[in-house]
């Protein structure tokens, strides 16, 4: 069964990676969230006093979440139960609460449940832990790297406190590097690793803010220098280009920084600002963004919050989409970072937008409103005998172009303005 998540809880050397050896074995061991575990702090506080209510973290990977149900694990007088959504299933949930429910009744002992990765868990399955909550059964702590508000069921997310986990600090994770390095029980500090803080600085901004991605990056950099005579493994710059992956990028096209970096683009292109505009654009196509989107979300910028104000932003936005459709990545760049920067600098006007949202807003209140009878069709005889058409004037033959005394609105709207060019 899934409770095997923290069997090696105690477990700190052998073979495990570095990572897991060097995992926090104390709140002031975790390196990076003092907002949430400095002195004093009121998730500090409750794991200390042993007084947990249920809780999601919630943040990306490698940012401690895991180790501070651990650290609960170790400090609560509660039974704890740990077990992961992703190998776990809605059997497994209910013999878990089968047997907390058992212990409540038999000896009054409350129980703490840690779900790793609750957002894999379905709605079906979240419901299940639902009447245990309420009824005090159990303790949750969920662990999620997606926003709980849209993974997370509103009814068991209401009876949680959500901490937000932040990514770590350059300077965090270069200070975690530097203690394994020093550290001879449970670190590499046997390897004798030589590597000054600015190489240790570069592993630390490529590794995205988490902790296990840094570790690891720093294990296999130790792993490949060699030793010179006396034994020291020297760390430089080709070591670690070798030994580093691509930096971790927290992107998931499907999830809520997929939204957050396209926001980004968007606000930056309607503020006039081009140079944040580019940035964000590289960042998404960095990321592995499908071109298509990026390019749909220009075509609605362009009319949005160009419109009118420059009529030629439309047509270079469409150009830029087909272009892209047509080249593929990496040329589509050219295109999408061309229109980027053109819609950043063009004038702005959101006349359009305006326009037709106070136009429907009197569309349906006055629904009912039947069609003036001159702008009516009339194709036959009858409709015409009924009236259908009279009145209308043709605007060509008019000689300004338009029938000004020509009402084209609803009675009831007579006169109404939706559109102000002087705005555009």
């Amino acid at each position: 069964m899934s409770r095997g998540l923290f069997d090696d809880i105690d477990a700190g050397a052998g073979n495990a990676p570095l990572a897991e050896r060097m995992r926090p074995r104390t709140i002031d061991e975790i390196l990076g969230q003092e907002k949430l575990l400095g002195p004093g702090r009121i998730l500090r506080r409750m794991i200390e006093e042993d007084t947990l209510r249920s809780l999601i973290l919630w943040g990306p990977p490698g940012t401690g979440k895991t180790t501070i149900a651990r650290l609960v694990a170790t400090a609560t007088n509660a039974a704890f139960i740990p077990f992961s959504a992703v190998t776990s299933g809605i059997k497994e949930v209910r013999e878990v609460m089968a047997e907390a429910e058992a212990a409540r009744r038999m000896s009054g002992r409350r129980t703490v449940v840690f779900v790793d990765e609750i957002h894999r868990f379905n709605r079906a399955q979240q419901d299940a832990f639902l009447p245990h909550v309420e009824s005090g059964t159990i303790t949750l702590i969920g662990a999620t790297t997606e926003n709980p508000s849209f993974e997370v069921n509103s009814a068991l997310l209401s009876r949680s406190k959500v901490f937000v986990l932040e990514p770590l600090s350059s300077d965090a994770l270069t200070g975690l590097l530097r203690r394994a390095i020093d550290d001879t029980e449970r670190g590499i500090g046997a390897l004798k690793l030589s590597a000054d803080d600015t190489l240790l600085s570069r592993i630390a901004e490529h590794s995205g803010g988490d902790a296990r991605s840094a570790l690891n990056t720093l294990e296999l950099a130790a792993s490949i220098a060699k030793p010179d005579d006396s034994g020291v493994r020297a760390i430089d710059d080709s070591v670690v280009a070798e030994a580093q992956q691509r930096a971790v990028r927290r992107y998931d096209k499907s999830g809520e920084e997929h939204y957050n970096l396209a926001s980004a683009l968007i606000k930056s292109v309607r503020n006039s600002d081009p140079d944040a505009a580019v940035y964000w654009l590289a960042r998404m196509i960095d990321a592995g963004e499908d071109p298509k989107f990026i390019a749909r979300r220009l075509v609605i910028l362009a009319s949005e919050d160009v419109g009118l104000a420059d009529p030629h932003a439309l047509p270079q936005a469409v150009a830029a989409a087909e272009a892209a459709h047509m080249l593929g990545f990496p040329e589509a760049l050219f295109p999408l970072t061309q229109v980027t920067l053109y819609l950043a600098l063009a004038k702005k006007s959101n006349a359009v937008g305006r326009a037709f949202t106070a136009a429907r807003a009197d569309a349906e209140r006055t629904a009912s409103d039947g069609v003036p009878m001159h702008l009516r069709n009339a194709p036959t005889w009858l409709m015409k005998g009924l009236g259908y058409g009279s009145g209308y004037k043709y605007a060509h033959d008019e000689p300004e172009g338009r029938a000004e005394d020509m009402v084209c609105l609803p009675e009831s709207l007579a006169g109404k303005k939706y559109y102000d060019e002087e705005e555009s």
